[in-house]
């Protein structure tokens, strides 16, 4: 991916460059990754679909 290439955080929408916020990808601060891990957390964010149900008992093979 191209070092000059300028994104927005997920998170709180600041611009910033792609090189310069290596250590938190694509988000721009440990903060704005901890703030989205707690929306998946709280089921905040989602991914579309049917839920999935899994037998109660852990070893079944049926699945």
């Amino acid at each position: 991916m191209n070092d000059d290439l300028i994104i927005a955080c997920p998170t709180c929408r600041k611009s910033m460059r792609w090189k310069d916020c290596k250590e938190h990808r694509p988000f721009c601060s440990k903060r704005c990754q901890l703030i989205d891990l707690g929306e998946w957390a709280n089921e905040k964010h989602t991914i579309a679909g049917q839920s999935v149900i899994l037998p109660d008992n852990e070893d079944s093979q049926d699945f």
